[in-house]
């Protein structure tokens, strides 16, 4: 006898529980008969009879569809299903798709291509102009190499400078009085 009493509470308990998690978790828009905030407090305070009353009376009677538009079959994917959706194609169908895709990698090679052609021609411009240097430090008779092998100019290349002297600062004699 204990044991059935047990076991009927057990139950009761259960799907009192069971109830409560619906109301609260079911839509407000698709509850029957009585606003949600209601069913919760008929639910809490009648324990059984109010999950019992929830069951037949406050339950929505349809399943709860997935996505809010007709033609939902219920796929793995519905979004792709969605009226008005744009349907990809196969890309080697389209043959202006594949006419733009030519264009835009001619251009890029073009590009390229043109970018190389000026960077070797900067290249060979600062050749010749080392070159053209060189030639004009040889052919200049008044640039003699210094001590550390390289020309010493000849010009002082700031005219306002003072020039400077390697030559210790001679001392001063001041006169004395004897």
């Amino acid at each position: 006898m204990i044991r059935a009493e047990l076991g009927l509470g057990i139950l009761g308990t259960a799907l009192w529980i069971y109830c409560l998690f619906d109301v609260i978790m079911t839509d407000e828009s698709r509850i029957r008969n009585l606003p949600k905030v209601t069913w919760i407090f008929v639910v809490l305070i009648t324990s059984v009879v109010g999950a019992v009353a929830w069951l037949v009376a406050g339950r929505p009677q349809t399943p709860q569809r997935g996505l809010p538009y007709k033609g939902n079959t219920g796929s793995a994917y519905p979004e792709y299903e969605r009226p008005g959706r744009f349907v990809p194609t196969n890309p080697d169908d389209d043959a202006e798709f594949l006419r733009k895709v030519r264009e835009r990698a001619e251009a890029q090679t073009q590009e390229a291509k043109r970018q190389r052609l000026e960077r070797e021609r900067l290249e060979a411009e600062q050749i010749e102009r080392e070159r053209e240097r060189r030639r004009q430090r040889s052919a200049d008779p008044a640039a003699q190499p210094g001590p550390t092998g390289n020309p010493e100019p000849t010009v002082n290349p700031d005219p306002t400078a003072k020039p400077e002297s390697t030559a210790p600062p001679e001392p001063t004699a001041e006169p004395t009085s004897d």
